[in-house]
């Protein structure tokens, strides 16, 4: 008898070992899936996409992954339906400390995702949404360039285009620049600053990078953010 409760302490102990820094949960299901593998991805420090964990589905829709997590960061959840699929879908989602929680359908794997239980996810969605009306600008932009083609000269239809098209990007980069600015204490703005203001002088970005937090500034995006201006010459 003590025999068997001293093993079954031990492997409580392992088991609650394992869990240790495990802040982070995502969990949820995907509707339709009945046979796949389900894979929890992140990018690390060099910028290389690893698997975190994974797991085979066998008939059950509900899924949960867990990990250790410092800041907020994009992670991937990913799935591969079978063997032979050399396709890996992927629904990127800003990972925060806590419970995440992701529901979709398998024929619809990333356009029907709702993710819930992430504040920065919020502002990425709100963000997401005005920056598919500056695309949709571009279409119509384009569509009317074509339309008009026997209506101008080739140059003056060409100048046309160009200022058209310059005012749409330079308003594009000023929402970013000022979501980012207003979004100041959150991750998200880091991250718009690294990723999403690549054609913005460095004034502008060290005017964004001097408002963050110090929380922000030494998080996984901000510290990437500080060396994008580092290499501004």
């Amino acid at each position: 008898m003590r025999g068997y409760i001293k093993c079954l302490l031990i492997l409580t102990f392992f088991s609650c070992s394992n869990d240790i820094g495990k802040n982070f949960t995502v969990s949820g299901s995907v509707k339709g899936l009945r046979k796949g593998k389900l894979y929890l991805q992140k990018y690390t420090n060099d910028t290389i996409l690893v698997n975190i964990d994974s797991l085979k589905v066998e008939g059950l829709e509900n899924f949960e992954f867990n990990d250790s997590l410092g800041e907020a960061q994009f992670y991937y959840l990913a799935l591969k339906k079978d063997e032979t699929d050399t396709v890996i879908q992927k629904i990127p989602f800003f990972a925060e400390k806590g419970d995440i929680k992701i529901n979709t359908r398998l024929n619809t794997f990333l356009s029907s995702a709702k993710v819930e239980g992430s504040e920065n996810q919020i502002l990425w969605d709100e963000y997401l949404m005005v920056m598919r009306k500056f695309n949709n600008q571009n279409i119509e932009l384009v569509k009317d360039y074509l339309e008009k083609k026997g209506e101008f000269d080739s140059k003056k239809r060409d100048e046309l285009f160009e200022k058209k098209n310059s005012l749409i990007n330079r308003k594009k980069a000023l929402f970013s620049l000022n979501f980012a600015m207003n979004n100041s204490d959150k991750e998200i703005s880091a991250y718009i600053g690294l990723y999403e203001l690549n054609n913005i002088s460095k004034k502008y970005l060290d005017s964004l990078y001097s408002k963050l937090n110090n929380e922000i500034k030494y998080s996984f995006y901000g510290k990437k953010l500080k060396k994008k201006l580092e290499s501004f010459i």
